[in-house]
């Protein structure tokens, strides 16, 4: 920005005779467009990393459906949950419920395993760093068991 435009800047902020018009155009324009962008990449950031949350509770059920006990399922959920998230989100706080009766049913019947994943993100993970505050996003998936496995 010029030296002049700043001028007319302050002149705004501390004068109440100034207008929004005496702004240059490309000022609101510029202004405009920053806010925009930064809309674009936080739906952006934010729809990635919900969808890579989904995958580790599709991972977290898969492993958890195919554990001979809900004692094994739980810690190979969140192993699992936890890989899946990789690199791409760091979560604050990860939780990993597994619900259903999958593990529970007899030989020859039919049963699911669900997994809740719960990842709390820093909003500076996926929008600009320094952006206070963080958001928490929950994902559900379920996965059959084979209903003539050995539990």
């Amino acid at each position: 920005m010029g030296a002049g435009t700043m001028k007319t800047i302050r002149r705004i902020l501390h004068d109440e005779s100034g207008d929004l018009d005496d702004l240059p155009g490309w000022t609101i324009l510029a202004l405009t467009a920053v806010t925009l962008l930064g809309l674009i990449v936080w739906v952006g950031r934010g729809g990635a990393a919900a969808n890579t949350i989904q995958a580790a509770a599709y991972a977290a059920a898969r492993d958890a459906s195919i554990s001979r006990t809900v004692e094994e399922a739980v810690p190979h959920a969140q192993a699992a949950a936890a890989s899946a998230l990789g690199g791409n989100v760091t979560c604050i706080n990860l939780d990993v419920e597994i619900g259903g009766n999958g593990l529970s049913t007899g030989i020859g019947q039919t049963g699911a395993v669900t997994a809740t994943v719960t990842c709390t993100i820093a909003t500076s993970d996926i929008s600009f760093p320094g952006v206070p505050g963080s958001v928490t996003i929950t994902k559900t998936a379920s996965s059959p068991v084979d209903p003539y496995r050995e539990r």
